[in-house]
């Protein structure tokens, strides 16, 4: 009977026996000084790392248990014994060996790129006896049972966080946790007008394009169709009635592109280039009704009219240009 051992560096065997029908709490025999024993026992190891013996003249007596200690997983099989130089063997017998779930992890198909609309299964392996029941849980919810979990035409809203869990009347285990991470078309764009709601030429304005996307969207503006810079923000300082208009933000990635709603900035700016005009033409007669115009550029819009009747007896021309320029 063939038998080896291993004992750590530093140590030194004392002895080495055989023995049979062992009792737990007492000494156990040595087979080599049992008189039954001692003239058919021969020890053919070393006894340091080998303990292989040879049993001669065996009986019915001889007849003992295969006894395997702290039984593992891998200890599973079919078993048959037989004795040295003899063909005969015995019939196998079946050991199985139940255990908890052990080593579960998830694969994901497809295993790279993830696309919004794409049909996704997650797989869950286990390793126990009796089969595992299997749950699926999302950030820690409930999502799902059975050993595939299959998501058709999946969404931005399936991202996140996967785990399988493997349970048997043995135990239980989880698996790492897996990420699906889905890429989608820009979509929720939107712009910001950072300050105050009225914008006075010289005042400092910032626009901030809002979108929604995976990857990340490259931003680029324009005012009313003509691009005019890039970068999720786009700032305007010292700002002077030029910028007046509608301006938009278009979100594009890989996957496609949007264009956000138009925003106006309406500046405000006081009165200038103001002009006077005579509402009319050719020769003006004593007597006569003179429309004054006076007009200016200016947000908001201001317009003056006056209506002055020049007679002889008023006609304060320097009050009335005074009055205009007011």
């Amino acid at each position: 009977m063939n038998c080896t051992y291993k004992y750590p560096t530093g140590y030194q065997i004392m002895k080495v026996f055989w023995t049979k029908n062992p009792v737990q709490g007492k000494e156990p025999p040595d087979l080599s000084k049992d008189p039954e024993y001692s003239q058919r026992l021969q020890y053919l190891g070393d006894e340091q790392q080998n303990c292989t013996i040879r049993l001669s003249h065996v009986t019915q007596k001889d007849e003992h248990m295969l006894l395997l200690q702290s039984v593992r997983r891998e200890d599973a099989g079919r078993y048959s014994c037989a004795l040295h130089e003899h063909t005969y063997i015995s019939p196998a017998v079946h050991l199985n060996v139940m255990y908890p779930p052990k080593e579960s992890f998830v694969a994901v198909n497809p295993s790279g790129e993830i696309v919004e609309g794409d049909s996704v299964t997650l797989s869950c392996s286990s390793d126990s006896n009796p089969p595992a029941e299997i749950s699926w849980f999302k950030r820690g919810k409930f999502v799902g049972s059975g050993r595939i979990y299959s998501i058709s035409k999946i969404s931005s809203d399936h991202s996140g966080e996967y785990k399988c869990k493997s349970i048997n009347k043995r135990g239980e285990k989880y698996s790492d946790a897996v990420t699906l991470n889905v890429m989608y078309h820009p979509k929720s764009v939107s712009v910001f007008i950072n300050g105050s709601p009225e914008i006075v030429e010289g005042d400092s304005v910032t626009l901030i394009c809002s979108s929604d996307s995976n990857p990340p969207a490259e931003i680029s503006w324009f005012k009313e169709g003509t691009f005019v810079g890039s970068g999720r923000i786009y700032s305007i300082s010292n700002i002077s009635s030029d910028y007046s208009g509608e301006y938009k933000c278009k979100s594009r990635n890989k996957h496609g592109e949007k264009d956000s709603d138009a925003v106006t900035l309406n500046v405000m700016y006081p009165p200038k280039t103001i002009s006077v005009s005579i509402n009319g033409s050719g020769e003006i007669m004593e007597g006569d009704s003179v429309t004054l115009i006076c007009s200016s550029d200016s947000n908001p819009l201001l317009l003056s009219l006056y209506m002055v009747c020049i007679t002889e007896s008023f006609c304060d021309w320097t009050n009335i240009y005074l009055l205009l320029m007011s």
